[in-house]
């Protein structure tokens, strides 16, 4: 890396998990934060959702609780959603004190029974908190920022990790983690950057961590047709309606995410009536709207489904450490259990918060040992191309069944291997996983579906 100083964590992404954790570590030590691109491409960055806390009059923590294990269909973790929701409030006031500029009124998103949807610039709370978070980072002294760094392989040696080897040289801490975001970008039609690609989980699986709940996929419902420009739920929570060729309205628009996607998924696509809303709320989705070439004062706006969150990840405790010591990991890429089958709408922002700073707080935890010598690289995963996120999209999208997910089992990269894999030993529908051949809830698949290097997928439960 060029870099000699001695770090004490080494952080792995860019967007708000990456930023929280590394600047929670910087209190006691100095900490190396990686990204492979600037802060502004991040997934944070670009996240129109908000960030769901218990601050409003009439709502509390266990309200929150309750609207999260009901989306999660049974499988949340009960623990992981309790520190989520409990901290939340105080996650918010750390934002406030550092400067981000939160809109006065509380939006409510499907699955949520109350407004408790913090905004900031109406559908730009991603950008606003990741820009401070950034701006945070760059000025602090025990904070080495180095973007435009790919992380090529975790640095293992019998059983633990020691860092990270990199494009541009190994670097080695007592703690990493890992915060690089989801997978969604394997399907053709999805909301994410094109480099959300799961990196992280490969990473980790090549190291022998455990991965987890890899066949629950969040397809968000109201995407643009032409793009995948995400049309945020926020719009929903205040008055948009999903309608028809013909006009009609068929769906409860606040419903869970993966009902209101299977509606549209069954008519192929529909259209998101913005007439009857306060379109000025949204200055930058209507602005970004005019340039597609669309009127949302006039007619309604095509949308189908994409793929939008990726509940799965790196198996971590409510720490963030994961099976492999001195490995930890936060945000989209880890599975804390928190979302269970489906995540409720921005719990996701607030995930990287909470989880970001205790996996920051449980980094400073670990002693130094002597770093063995670099490992060599080995082969480079193949690259997912068009024709692969095609096949991602027709046989592990909104919905699939053993038929389609066989064909994926050949896939050319791990990432998809393992995610056709994991929904084919979940042989039930619940959740962000629908399959057509099993169509119903099925007790027998309480748990989640771990995967680890040289095993078959097991069924675990968490407490």
């Amino acid at each position: 890396m060029g870099e000699r100083r001695p770090f004490g964590a080494i952080v792995v992404g860019g967007g708000v998990a990456g930023l929280t954790a590394a600047l929670t570590a910087s209190a006691e030590t100095e900490v190396l934060l990686l990204a492979k691109a600037p802060v502004a491409t991040s997934n944070s960055w670009n996240a129109q959702g908000g960030v769901a806390a218990a601050v409003g009059e009439g709502d509390s923590p266990g309200l929150h609780a309750g609207d999260t294990l009901r989306a999660g269909r049974g499988l949340c973790r009960e623990s992981a959603v309790t520190a989520l929701v409990e901290e939340a409030p105080a996650r918010i006031a750390d934002l406030v004190e550092l400067g981000v500029a939160f809109d006065e009124d509380l939006g409510r998103e499907g699955g949520h029974s109350v407004r408790r949807v913090v905004h900031a610039d109406g559908a730009e709370t991603g950008k606003a908190i990741t820009a401070v978070l950034a701006g945070r980072v760059r000025e602090h002294p025990r904070i080495t920022l180095a973007d435009g760094v790919r992380v090529l392989r975790l640095w293992e040696d019998q059983g633990r990790c020691h860092g990270v080897l990199t494009d541009h040289g190994p670097a080695a801490a007592p703690a990493t983690v890992l915060a690089t975001g989801g997978y969604a970008a394997l399907w053709e039609r999805t909301t994410n950057p094109r480099g959300a690609l799961g990196d992280g989980l490969v990473l980790a699986y090549r190291a022998g961590a455990a991965l987890a709940d890899l066949e629950f996929v969040q397809f968000h419902p109201t995407a643009l047709v032409d793009d995948g420009f995400l049309l945020s739920e926020a719009l929903r929570g205040e008055g948009a309606v999903l309608v028809d060729a013909g006009g009609r309205r068929f769906t409860d628009e606040l419903a869970p995410r993966d009902v209101v996607a299977r509606a549209i998924a069954e008519r192929g696509q529909a259209r998101l009536d913005l007439r009857g809303i306060e379109r000025g709320r949204f200055p930058g989705l209507m602005a970004t709207l005019a340039r597609a070439g669309y009127d949302p004062a006039a007619e309604p706006i095509p949308v189908s489904p994409a793929a939008h969150y990726t509940v799965g990840g790196v198996v971590t405790d409510l720490l963030g450490a994961t099976t492999l010591p001195g490995l930890y990991a936060a945000g989209e890429c880890a599975a804390t259990g928190v979302h269970g089958a489906n995540r409720l709408a921005s719990n996701s922002l607030l995930e990287c918060l909470v989880f970001g700073r205790r996996s920051g707080i449980a980094a400073l935890g670990e002693v130094a040992a002597v770093a063995p010598v670099p490992p060599t690289l080995g082969s480079p995963e193949p690259p997912v191309g068009p024709e692969l996120r095609l096949a991602m999209w027709s046989d592990a999208g909104v919905i699939r069944s053993a038929e389609t997910l066989e064909r994926l089992r050949s896939a050319p990269a791990l990432l998809p291997r393992l995610v056709a894999e994991s929904a084919l030993a979940r042989r039930e529908s619940r959740g962000g996983h629908f399959r057509s051949d099993f169509p119903t809830e099925d007790d027998a698949f309480l748990g989640h579906v771990v995967v680890c290097r040289g095993q078959e997928p097991a069924l675990e439960s968490w407490s």
